[in-house]
C-alpha cells in the first residue's frame, strides 16, 4: 500500500510539474505575442517606418534644405518633360466613376480605401475645375451590382462636392458592376457635341466585376463614340481595365501607396492630347482629332449684389446677383454654363484665358550650370539673391547655382519662381509668353 501511495504521489508530482510547465509556456507565448503586436506596425503604416532615412542634414544641421531639395526635385522632374505643339481639348466633359463595393472597406490604405478615395476625389474635383473652368463633371457610383447616378453632369464644382460630401449615402456594399457604370456614364455623354471631349475616370478597388452582359460590347461602343477611359486601380491590374485604357487612349495605373494614388489621379487633371490618324479600335482612332468647328460663346453682364431681385432661368428663384445672357438677356446664377433659354454657352474672359494656357504652355527653363559674367545676381521675378557657392548635388536637372533661364528672354529665375510660373502663372514674366 505504501508503495502504491508513493507511486501515486510521484505521478501527481509529475502531473503538477507538467501543468506548471505548460502554464509557463503559455505565459511566454502570450508575452511573445504581445511583444510582436506592439513592435510590428500595421500594414498601412509600413510606408511611414524609418521615414527619417529619406532626408539628411545639411552643414548647419538643418533638415529644411534637404526637404526643399527633395520637393523641388520631384517637381522639376515633371516640369522637364518634353514639350511640343500638341492639340488639346479645352471644353471637357468627364464622368467620375467611384467604386462603392465592399472591397473599399479594406485598410491597406489608411484610414480605409473608401475614405481616402473620397478625400482625393474632392481634391481632384477642385483642381480639375481650376485647370478646366469650361468643363463639366458628373459622378456615378458602383455598388450592389448596379450603377448609381450620384451627381448629374454640371459645371458648378460646389454641386459636385456637395454630392459626395454626405458619406452615409455612399456606404460601400456588394459587388461592383463595371459594365453598368460605364453604360450609365456613356449614356449621359451621348448628346455632347463633337468639339468637346468625353472622358471617364474610374477609381477601382475590387478584383471582380458583376456584369449582366458582354462587357466587350461596351468597350466597342466606347471606341466608336470616342470616349476615353482612364483607370486608377487600388488593388491590382485587371485585364479588362487595361484593355479599356489601351483601346480608348486613356491612362492606367495601379496605386502603390497613398502618395502614388494621388499622383496618378492628378495626372488626369490636364487636358489629354488629341492623337490623329488611325482607324477605329486603335488608340489613334479612339483619340482622333475632331473636326475644327467654330462654336459660339457669349460674355455675360454681371449684376451686383445691390441689383433688384429677379427670377433666374436656372433655378427659378429670386436673386440679386447673377449674370445676364448677351443673346436673350435671361439671368443665370453662375458661369460658365449653357443658357437654359437660348442654349448659348456663357463664359467669362478669365475662364477662357485659364483654359487657353494648356494649348501654349510655358517652355521649360534650362538649368544653368554656372553663372555667366554680367548676369543678374538676383531672381528676375522675386529679386531674391542667387546662392554664391554652387551646391554639391546636381542630379535630375537641378541647377548647382540655383538659376533657371528662359530660352526666349534669357532671364534667370530661382527654383521656387520656376515652379510657380509653370504651375500657377502659366506665363513668363520676362517675355510674357
Amino acid at each position: 500500500m505504501a508503495i502504491d501511495s508513493d507511486s501515486d504521489m510521484d505521478d501527481a508530482g509529475l502531473r503538477s510539474k507538467k501543468s506548471k510547465g505548460k502554464a509557463a509556456e503559455k505565459k511566454r507565448d502570450k508575452g511573445k505575442a504581445k511583444e510582436t503586436a506592439e513592435t510590428l506596425a500595421y500594414t498601412w503604416e509600413a510606408s511611414y517606418t524609418r521615414s527619417w532615412d529619406t532626408v539628411q542634414e545639411d552643414e548647419s544641421g538643418s533638415l529644411q534644405g534637404a526637404v526643399e531639395d527633395w520637393v523641388v526635385r520631384a517637381r522639376r522632374k515633371r516640369l522637364l518633360a518634353p514639350s511640343a505643339a500638341i492639340r488639346r481639348t479645352i471644353i471637357r466633359h468627364l464622368v467620375l466613376l467611384l467604386d462603392l463595393s465592399s472591397a473599399m472597406v479594406d485598410r491597406d490604405m489608411r484610414p480605409t480605401r473608401f475614405d481616402l478615395m473620397l478625400q482625393y476625389a474632392r481634391e481632384f474635383i477642385v483642381e480639375w475645375f481650376d485647370q478646366n473652368p469650361l468643363g463639366q463633371i458628373g459622378v456615378v457610383g458602383m455598388r450592389a451590382g448596379v450603377g448609381e447616378r450620384i451627381c448629374e453632369m454640371t459645371g458648378n464644382p460646389q454641386d459636385v462636392l456637395k454630392s459626395i460630401s454626405e458619406r452615409h449615402r455612399l456606404e460601400p456594399q456588394g459587388e461592383p458592376s463595371l459594365q453598368n457604370a460605364i453604360e450609365m456614364a456613356r449614356s449621359s455623354m451621348s448628346h455632347l457635341p463633337t468639339h468637346s471631349s468625353r472622358e471617364i475616370v474610374l477609381i477601382f478597388g475590387s478584383l471582380t466585376t458583376c456584369d449582366p452582359g458582354d462587357i466587350h460590347d461596351t468597350l466597342d461602343t466606347c471606341v466608336r463614340q470616342k470616349i476615353r477611359v482612364s483607370v486608377v486601380a487600388l488593388a491590382a491590374e485587371m485585364k479588362i481595365c487595361r484593355e479599356f485604357c489601351d483601346r480608348t487612349g486613356g491612362q492606367f495605373g495601379v496605386a502603390l501607396n497613398e502618395g502614388h494614388f494621388r499622383d496618378i489621379l492628378f495626372e488626369l487633371v490636364p487636358p489629354p492630347a488629341q492623337r490623329g490618324g488611325g482607324g477605329s479600335g486603335t488608340v489613334g482612332g479612339a483619340g482622333g482629332a475632331p473636326s475644327a468647328d467654330l462654336m459660339m460663346m457669349g460674355f455675360p453682364t454681371r449684376l451686383p449684389d445691390t441689383a433688384p431681385p429677379s427670377l433666374c432661368a436656372c433655378h427659378g428663384e429670386l436673386r440679386s446677383a447673377g449674370f445676364l445672357c448677351p443673346r436673350c438677356m435671361s439671368k443665370v446664377c453662375d458661369v460658365p454654363t449653357d443658357c437654359d433659354v437660348c442654349g448659348m454657352m456663357i463664359v467669362s474672359s478669365p475662364h477662357l484665358a485659364r483654359s487657353y494656357h494648356h494649348l501654349f504652355p510655358v517652355r521649360p527653363y534650362a538649368a544653368m550650370g554656372t553663372a555667366d559674367r554680367g548676369a543678374r545676381v538676383a531672381c528676375y521675378a522675386c529679386a531674391r539673391a542667387f546662392p554664391t557657392a554652387p551646391a554639391g548635388n546636381t542630379s535630375e536637372g537641378m541647377s548647382p547655382v540655383g538659376r533657371y533661364r528662359c530660352p526666349e528672354c534669357k532671364c534667370d529665375f530661382c527654383s521656387e519662381c520656376d515652379v510657380f510660373i509653370h504651375d500657377v502663372v502659366h506665363a513668363c514674366p520676362g517675355c510674357g509668353r
